[in-house]
């Protein structure tokens, strides 16, 4: 599998508002916080071309995701795959791919998970440790590591 980022245009939103909302909906609902209003102001709000990716594998587009660069290190936002991607291992291809690059520069990644959802597992396996909790979301970091191999090759 070739995985592949493009630069994210301010043409991608509606596209990516979608796919967020096709990922996150399930778990939103069952905190009983789904509102297609409110989703789209959070995502607009948030919403930073210049700093999010579009994921390509093998050519086809498959999500996208944020790294912004933060006061303490890289904040890792609106990191979604299609549906059809889960499950598979590739967004810990990409996760590794991404945590190769953050590794390389020195810098933390931080980000924050909605909560009981299953990314935390997730995260965790990639070494996320927890550092508080809002609200409603919980908030990770991961700290950089040296030599570490990339998965995406």
């Amino acid at each position: 599998m070739q995985i592949v980022f493009s630069a994210a245009t301010p043409e991608d939103f509606e596209r990516l508002l979608a796919l967020r909302l096709s990922v996150m909906r399930e778990h939103l609902e069952r905190l009983g916080r789904f509102d297609s209003d409110r989703a789209r102001a959070r995502f607009s709000a948030g919403f930073a071309p210049a700093f999010t990716r579009l994921v390509h594998l093998d050519g086809a587009f498959a999500g996208c995701v944020t790294l912004r660069p933060g006061g303490e290190g890289i904040e890792l936002e609106h990191f979604y795959l299609r549906p059809e991607f889960h499950g598979q291992g590739t967004g810990s291809r990409i996760l590794a791919c991404l945590l190769e690059e953050t590794d390389q520069a020195g810098q933390s990644v931080h980000l924050g998970v909605l909560k009981q959802s299953p990314a935390r597992r997730f995260y965790e396996r990639h070494g996320f440790v927890f550092t508080h909790a809002g609200e409603f979301d919980d908030y990770f970091i991961r700290m950089p590591r040296q030599g570490t191999p990339s998965l995406a090759r």
